[in-house]
């Protein structure tokens, strides 16, 4: 028998288990329920009675349908009493994020995703809510008014807001998860999973949702958290396990299929033929890396801490072209950086979306990290990243000359000088400034500079005040442009904005207006007979756009897609 037998044996059942590893992760919701759940019905001491409160505060969300400047289909509509709830129905008390089903993963503007993410992160926005009191949560209930479903993931936070002194650690639980699943009914309910009980009390709760499965927009009115003030006694039936403290082996079946009993089964004799690292070393070294490609970054870590061979494969900068630590964001703080700090040389896709608040990544920590990693990064998603400031865009501006694409939305907290720093990225390709405080000034000044814009993106930049202006210098400077998303912007986008799209921006495949007032269909027909490429226009809320004048365009240009929500 070849001597290539044995190694291609132990080869191949090293893939199997890290796709069988990669399997079970699916369905780790399910395993949680039936291992650690606690009843939610459960008695209490007459002493630890109930706390029932609804939301007292919106804190953070990465994205709403609504404006900045009202409250209709806005987030803050969670806190409080409801306003809707038991009425079933598109309501504009309610709060709704900005996207659903698969369209806005499909249109011109969508970004390619990165490789590694791991199966069991599906989660597209969240929205966290603080309560007035800290308790030990029993339950915790969402009362949805309209295609509800959305909701895959509750988590609760040990740091209280409200505390005048910071927390010295800072934990995230899941209370609850789930796989995205659709529901037939569109009409309210009150939404009451089975939660998992925890060790610490809890006045801050995260709810995280994916939409891509709905046919319209999720609508929350409130979210009721149930708790006790004192830490409950756990029933014998019952384990309290710390999520921080689960492994994988812990879900290895019990008919010998884990990693150690998979190695007992080989005999010992063949391994001792081969050289000190089994037949791994006579693989080609392409080959093993092609193979822990399928590994999640948490699994590659792990596997560099077998034996040498192998941790120098895991290190391998090649392994980190594209680093996806959005999955992460609940443990990523600064140590974790400067861990992965020797392995990015060579990173290309970063993203950091959602990571980093409450103080877990600092901003020497993110400098220190892009001063060695950020020569080769082209793309960088940075959304809801609220630790940024103005001297990481300086940073950023600095360390990463070839950046084509980089995401800021819903960066809220980032000051309005800071933008200025952007217009040093002359390759941009891509920019996403959704929800920011950007001003006219500084924008104007990227638009001069970063001529090569293919994709922008201001929906929700209220400090923008003269769109004529920008419209000028769009049509001026960035030909080359493809998306254009001036989503609710001051609502002061107007005809001759249009027009001058329609003159310069020929290349145009997808332009989103929605909530203009001074947009008229004649200036539209202009756009779309200028535009040949045009696939996507969302007029969604144009006072001037009524269903006959959709129509009308429809029957006109039939390869657009004009998109306009069910209701006014």
């Amino acid at each position: 028998m070849s001597p290539l037998f044995p190694m291609l044996t132990v080869l191949t059942m090293f893939y199997y288990i890290c796709l069988r590893r990669r399997a079970r992760t699916a369905t780790r919701g399910e395993m949680m329920n039936s291992h650690r759940t606690i009843e939610s019905n459960s008695r209490t001491s007459p002493l630890n009675a109930e706390v029932v409160q609804y939301a007292k505060e919106v804190v953070d969300f990465s994205s709403h349908y609504g404006s900045e400047n009202s409250m209709s289909y806005t987030m803050w509509n969670l806190a409080g009493v409801p306003n809707v709830f038991p009425s079933s129905g598109d309501f504009t008390q309610t709060a709704v994020f900005r996207t659903y089903g698969t369209w806005w993963d499909q249109c011109p503007s969508a970004s390619l995703p990165f490789k590694r993410t791991p199966p069991n992160f599906q989660s597209q926005d969240y929205v966290e809510l603080t309560f007035e009191q800290q308790v030990y949560p029993t339950a915790v209930h969402v009362l949805e008014t309209y295609h509800p479903g959305a909701v895959i993931r509750i988590l609760a936070c040990s740091a209280n807001p409200y505390s005048p002194n910071p927390p010295t650690e800072v934990r995230w639980e899941i209370l609850w998860s789930e796989r995205p699943t659709k529901l037939n009914a569109s009409q309210a309910r009150q939404f009451k999973p089975c939660i998992k009980q925890i060790n610490f009390p809890t006045n801050l709760i995260r709810l995280e949702v994916n939409s891509s499965l709905l046919d319209y927009y999720t609508e929350l009115d409130a979210v009721v958290l149930h708790g006790v003030k004192d830490k409950p006694v756990l029933s014998l039936k019952t384990s309290l396990i710390d999520m921080n403290d689960i492994d994988d082996d812990a879900y290895e079946e019990k008919d010998g299929c884990g990693m150690d009993n998979l190695n007992k089964k080989f005999s010992s004799a063949v391994l001792r033929e081969g050289p000190n690292n089994g037949y791994f070393d006579k693989l080609p070294y392409e080959l093993i890396q092609l193979i822990l490609n399928h590994l999640t970054l948490p699994d590659l870590c792990r596997l560099a801490q077998t034996c040498k061979l192998l941790s120098q494969h895991c290190c391998d900068p090649l392994q980190y072209i594209h680093l996806n630590l959005q999955p992460y964001w609940a443990k990523l703080d600064d140590t974790s950086l400067e861990f992965l700090q020797s392995r990015c040389t060579l990173v290309q896709w970063l993203n950091l979306s959602w990571t980093g608040n409450r103080g877990f990544i600092s901003v020497a920590g993110f400098s220190r990290f892009l001063k060695v990693c950020g020569s080769e990064l082209v793309r960088v998603e940075l959304s809801c990243s609220h630790f940024l400031n103005e001297t990481c865009l300086e940073v950023i501006s600095e360390m990463c000359p070839n950046l084509q694409a980089l995401n800021l939305s819903s960066c809220d907290k980032l000051p309005p000088q800071a933008f200025n720093h952007i217009a040093k990225l002359c390759s941009l390709k891509r920019l996403v400034l959704y929800r920011t405080k950007v001003e006219q000034t500084a924008l104007l000044s990227i638009l001069n500079f970063c001529s090569e814009l293919q994709h922008l993106s201001l929906g929700s930049c209220v400090m923008i005040e003269d769109y004529d202006v920008i419209a000028s210098m769009i049509g001026a400077k960035c030909k080359k442009l493809r998306t254009l998303d001036l989503w609710r912007s001051n609502r002061s986008v107007c005809d001759t904005d249009i027009e001058e799209l329609a003159c310069n921006c020929t290349r145009l495949q997808q332009l989103d207006i929605l909530g203009t007032r001074m947009v008229s269909p004649a200036s539209l027909r202009k756009l779309l007979e200028s535009c040949k490429d045009l696939s996507l226009l969302d007029v969604s809320f144009c006072s001037q756009i009524d269903n006959r004048a959709v129509l009308e365009l429809n029957a006109s240009f039939p390869k657009v897609f004009i998109k306009k929500s069910f209701t006014q």
